[in-house]
């Protein structure tokens, strides 16, 4: 699960921390939920946001990635709501729209705007937290305006 936390700052934005949670294939699903639950707890207690996005999504073919998926979201929505966070769901079309102003951007376009509107020395890796912090620039674009400039 891929997660980034971003700061406006004025009118820059800063990540504050961003990568991806990983669980072991071999343990069950219950403990590789527990563990996304500790590792997201843990870059809430680390960062301190105000709010939480959390992308929302739309699957119709594959139903076992879907669950896992849809798991691992319940999960993140569950900890936003414990630690009282206005949460967004943007959808990837609006992360796409934010970020390279297309709702059909390529993956690497996102990627390479995202480095560049956070002023990153490299492309972040892996992929999926470049697409969580697309996810949390267009949570930030979505906020309402009496919560501008917070995290």
């Amino acid at each position: 699960m891929g997660f980034g936390v971003v700061e406006k700052i004025g009118s820059k934005y800063r990540a504050c921390s961003f990568g991806c949670l990983e669980t072991p294939s071999d343990m069950s699903v219950p403990q590789r939920l527990d563990e996304l639950y500790r590792g997201l707890r843990e870059q809430i207690n680390g960062c301190s946001p105000h709010f939480m996005a959390v992308e929302k999504l739309y699957f119709g073919r594959n139903t076992t990635t879907a669950e896992n998926v849809w798991q691992a979201r319940g999960v993140a929505l569950l900890v936003g709501a414990q630690n009282d966070l206005f949460v967004l769901e943007p959808k990837p079309s609006e992360a796409k729209i934010t970020v390279c102003g297309d709702g059909r951007a390529e993956k690497s376009q996102i990627q390479r705007m995202v480095q560049v509107i956070l002023s990153l020395k490299e492309i972040p890796r892996p992929d999926d937290a470049a697409d969580a912090l697309a996810i949390a620039l267009a949570g930030l674009a979505l906020l309402p305006t009496s919560t501008i400039g917070r995290r």
